[in-house]
């Protein structure tokens, strides 16, 4: 969230809505921000809700003696107790000028009620903090380095989120790590390469998608790195078999269907579109349902640890291969 405006925060309520805990301590952020920069001298204070009555939110909205400008923040809203509702709902209806007051909710239905009644308060800014969906982190990366004058493509980025994770605070800071080392220059992925190429995620792609496009040889060498440097055999056949879905919702989506609209079907960013028309060359459905099944297989036998699980996972790449009516080796 961009650092909004003092008016639209002070003499109002923000309501931090979701489970992100990451995006809703954003906002958090950036309404103490906008304060601060309405008064440098501003009071700044948290609470949580179980603890919060009229008598304490009286106390911390209060002028004191060095500022009038105030930011009170409630955690864990959630909690509110059921007698302190009525008094908060009045004081929504006529927020002090001075005072920006923050309601953090964590979701879930525990204190929904009184959700829809704030909703429909005037003075009432509610900001969402929902869990992005796959297709969505590359989004937020590029997005990340743009606040940080940054530009990357959309490979690059997938990349990052490949070697990283889903992890919104660690994409944020490896973001920005990655525009204090490379200020004013557009991030390629041998960029990302270079300082997150041998992460686990990164090594497991990496076996996935030689191993989707038929080249066994690169598939193994990736593969025999990542176990060398102790990469989770399971980490390996989850690569494989998001890759292998992704590839079947492509295979199975309506034809002539808009990419924007392909990409909300398979679940992927605009950038896997390409990388799966390459693969769905070399695949037929038979195929690809008896790859599936060997990376169901090789699972088993890693998580049983029945075999070795090396040698189970060569032999999965291996199969998956041959599995390809059309093979490039």
């Amino acid at each position: 969230m961009a650092t909004p405006d003092p008016s639209q925060v002070l003499g109002r309520v923000t309501l931090v809505t979701g489970p992100e805990e990451f995006l809703a301590e954003r906002t958090v952020q950036a309404v103490r921000a906008a304060v601060r920069k309405a008064d440098p001298e501003a009071e700044f204070s948290e609470t949580s809700a179980d603890l919060l009555t009229m008598a304490t939110l009286g106390e911390l909205a209060a002028p004191s003696l060095f500022s009038s400008t105030r930011c009170v923040v409630v955690r864990s809203f959630e909690d509110l107790p059921e007698e302190s509702v009525a008094g908060l709902l009045d004081y929504v209806g006529s927020p002090a000028e001075d005072v920006a007051l923050v309601l953090v909710h964590g979701g879930g239905q525990k204190g929904s009620g009184v959700l829809t009644k704030l909703r429909k308060e005037g003075a009432v800014t509610e900001v969402k903090s929902v869990p992005l969906k796959p297709s969505e982190f590359t989004g937020f990366v590029v997005n990340e380095l743009r606040q940080l004058k940054v530009k990357i493509d959309g490979e690059a980025a997938a990349f990052l989120v490949q070697a990283v994770g889903q992890d919104l605070r660690s994409l944020a800071a490896a973001a920005s790590q990655l525009a204090g080392d490379f200020a004013g220059q557009p991030i390629t992925t041998a960029m990302v390469k270079t300082y997150f190429g041998g992460r686990a995620e990164a090594k497991s792609f990496a076996v996935a998608d030689h191993a989707i496009a038929g080249q066994a040889a690169k598939a193994l060498e990736e593969l025999r790195w990542a176990l060398d440097r102790g990469t989770a055999p399971v980490l390996i056949t989850s690569a494989v078999a998001g890759g292998l879905r992704s590839l079947a919702r492509f295979k199975s989506a309506p034809r002539g269907m808009r990419d924007n609209d392909l990409m909300r079907e398979v679940g992927v960013p605009a950038w896997k579109l390409r990388t799966l028309r390459d693969q769905s060359r070399g695949w037929d459905d038979s195929g690809l349902a008896r790859a599936i099944r060997l990376v169901a297989t090789a699972d088993a036998e890693i998580k049983g640890q029945a075999h070795d699980a090396a040698y189970s996972l060569e032999k999965m790449v291996l199969e998956i291969v041959r599995a390809r009516p059309a093979r490039t080796n």
